[in-house]
């Protein structure tokens, strides 16, 4: 969770989406990046790591995680500051600064991920710069981005107003965060001429289920 707000309207997305996991079984766990960064990625040739708790956050919670749903208000069209902070620190660990660099890139590809965020206006495009963000995150990590929603509301929680209903629309994506079809091809990509199974393939494939 990449607001400083408790009781935001980025961090009523993830509650959301969280309970969403929990209705699928999907053990989920809501993170304040506040708690956790304190500062800024240095140039580690002059000074070492901010004295916090980042290393912990990254190899007690995000590595071992099978996926992530980034939630951060948007600021300027852009990410909030922790969030980018989230991102940008990484280096520490995969660049070969922190302990175990190869087991820490090992770990950090193949995730799903999520987006979720939060603005004050509907403008459709005020998140791109994020989407983008996320996307050649996940491409370079060989990570699927599987879903994302955007939410407006200025006040704390009038995100639940939004008529375009993006609270159910977190549940839904923590729901079905690891079950989501995800497809992105590359001209090389086999693929069939149909995206979705009939009804009828559907049920023929489903173990105990007669065609």
């Amino acid at each position: 969770m990449g607001s400083p707000r408790r009781d935001g309207n980025s961090a009523a997305l993830g509650e959301a989406a969280r309970r969403g996991a929990d209705a699928a079984g999907t053990l989920a766990t809501l993170l304040f990046l506040d708690d956790y960064i304190q500062g800024f990625l240095p140039d580690l040739r002059r000074a070492g790591a901010p004295a916090d708790r980042y290393a912990e956050l990254f190899l007690e919670h995000f590595l071992p995680a099978d996926g992530a749903l980034i939630c951060t208000p948007i600021y300027w069209y852009g990410m909030s500051a922790q969030t980018k902070a989230f991102f940008d620190r990484s280096f520490t660990h995969y660049a070969g600064s922190g302990p175990e660099p190869e087991r820490v890139m090992a770990r950090m590809t193949g995730k799903r991920l999520g987006l979720a965020v939060a603005s004050e206006e509907t403008y459709p495009g005020a998140a791109l710069g994020i989407v983008h963000q996320v996307q050649e995150y996940a491409r370079y990590t060989h990570s699927d981005f599987v879903g994302y929603v955007h939410g407006a509301g200025n006040r704390r929680g009038e995100v639940a107003r939004d008529p375009r209903r993006p609270l159910e629309a977190a549940e839904q994506l923590g729901r079905e965060f690891f079950t989501r079809t995800y497809s992105d091809y590359r001209i090389e990509t086999p693929r069939s001429r149909t995206v979705w199974e009939s009804e009828a393939s559907a049920l023929a494939s489903t173990p105990g289920v007669l065609p």
